[in-house]
């Protein structure tokens, strides 16, 4: 399937839907604080995210029950909102998508509930850190492969390992679009298709300690390490223009 080229008024509506997105992350790193359930922060992030006009895109897609993705601790994405309560010195993945005017926004963080160890900061860092050096490294003519060589580069020379099975992806007028993105190499980073102005995409780097594999849990949604650590995740939404990538999702 070809990657679609996006004209400068769909670029506008992906800005618009994903700027919600950034808000609501920021809402809620605001809020979130020692006591709070999962489920009440999932609360908090759709009604913000409809306040703002936008539907929360995440709730029901693919069946899934809540509107934002809580991932506490080990669970690396795709946590699902429950009653479990956030302690101070815990790590959250807050992953939120939303749909405006038809077009879909999508960006995740990982913030420190209180204060947390220095591993755990540093944790949070290498997610954050790979992924504004591949958007600050993208270019016209360049490829995706090279694109995924920087992430897994980045995470590996930090110590850490990227999940794998799991990867960014094309964004539009769908939540989940071609290409994917994944944050390892797999072939060599001269191949596959090339990036082009207008094409719009999300990064995503899911970070591990000391193995990549992935483990689903009985949740059928929950992903960890099968390490059993602590991992982090970060993700923005980028437009290519005039040659460099333009974050559609930081507020």
């Amino acid at each position: 399937m070809a990657i679609a080229i996006r004209k400068p008024d769909e670029i506008a509506k992906l800005r618009a839907a994903g700027k919600i997105v950034g808000l609501t992350l920021q809402h809620l790193q605001n809020l979130v604080k020692p006591g709070m359930t999962l489920k009440e922060i999932d609360t908090l992030g759709e009604a913000y995210i409809r306040e703002k006009g936008a539907i929360p895109s995440f709730k029901g897609l693919y069946g899934f029950t809540g509107s934002v993705c809580t991932s506490l601790n080990e669970v690396c994405i795709h946590g699902v909102p429950d009653d479990t309560i956030v302690q101070e010195g815990d790590i959250l993945g807050l992953d939120i998508g939303t749909k405006l005017d038809g077009y879909f926004g999508d960006a995740a963080i990982t913030m420190a509930v209180g204060t947390v160890s220095e591993e755990d900061y540093a944790l949070i860092e290498c997610s954050k850190g790979a992924l504004y050096h591949a958007i600050d490294s993208i270019r016209e003519g360049m490829r995706f492969k090279e694109l995924t060589k920087l992430l897994e580069d980045y995470i590996t020379e930090a110590g850490y390992v990227p999940l794998r099975d799991y990867c960014g992806h094309g964004i539009g007028t769908k939540p989940h679009d071609e290409p994917n993105i994944p944050n390892y190499l797999e072939g060599k980073p001269n191949q596959g298709p090339k990036i082009k102005n207008g094409m719009v995409f999300c990064l995503e780097p899911m970070v591990c300690q000391k193995s990549g594999q992935p483990v689903l849990l009985e949740d059928q949604w929950s992903v960890i390490s099968d390490d059993g650590l602590k991992s982090s995740h970060y993700e923005h939404q980028v437009a290519v223009v005039d040659g460099k990538a333009v974050i559609l999702t930081e507020v």
